[in-house]
């Protein structure tokens, strides 16, 4: 049962909101990185990516939250199966978004279309479920466009704040801190700074050590 759905694109500051959520006490948050590290969920996402009805709850079992994609491409179907969610929509400048997210995953999708990383039969799985729900099913493989890559950010920041009803929606930016996001769930403010993780550089230098041993950044070889 998830209580808390995250809305926001990747590179919006979800990593630290994942662990901010496990820390405030809502069990284990999804994230991209689940994906990559539970392989054994991708059948699920993929018959999402083609469009076909899934069960939330098996994708879901053992989780509190989710954030980052691929959940916050399905955000319309999580809101509506899970009524008492609470919807938070990460955001940042556009400007500044874009570029974070095109000097590091992008690249990594780049690396992998180059033969750059692993031919691993699961590696290459994971990669094509990236392609469909993220670089296809969502910038409808154009990316590489910014002006087109800025209107489908804007659009779906919109689109969510329009169609989420106010009592239920924050709209979140990570440099806020503890506040405004332990007041919109109910709970108290921790006595530690908020998280701040995976930024741009720590981003390339796992991508380099990706380069180098042929995988995916954050997914394991099996």
């Amino acid at each position: 049962m998830l209580d808390v759905i995250g809305a926001g694109f990747g590179r919006t500051g979800t990593l630290s909101l994942k662990t901010a959520l496990e820390r405030l006490g809502f069990g284990r948050c999804h994230h991209m990185q689940e994906v990559f590290t539970a392989p054994e969920a991708l059948p699920y996402w993929e018959r999402a990516a083609q469009g076909q009805d899934i069960d939330w709850e098996n994708v879901y079992r053992g989780f509190g939250a989710t954030v980052d994609w691929p959940g916050a491409r399905f955000w319309r179907e999580l809101v509506a199966h899970y009524p008492a969610a609470r919807v938070i929509l990460t955001v940042r400048d556009p400007e500044r978004w874009y570029d974070s997210a095109y000097h590091s995953i992008y690249q990594a999708t780049l690396a992998r279309k180059n033969g750059a990383l692993s031919d691993n039969p699961m590696t290459i799985r994971m990669g094509d479920l990236t392609d469909a729900i993220v670089w296809e099913g969502t910038f409808q493989g154009r990316f590489g466009d910014r002006d087109h890559a800025l209107q489908v950010f804007a659009d779906h920041n919109a689109a969510v704040r329009r169609e989420v009803p106010a009592d239920r929606l924050l709209v979140y930016e990570a440099g806020q801190g503890w506040e405004p996001l332990c007041d919109f769930l109910g709970v108290p403010v921790p006595d530690e700074p908020y998280p701040r993780l995976n930024d741009r550089a720590a981003f390339s230098a796992r991508l380099t050590e990706a380069r180098q041993s042929g995988r995916i950044p954050g997914v394991r070889d099996h």
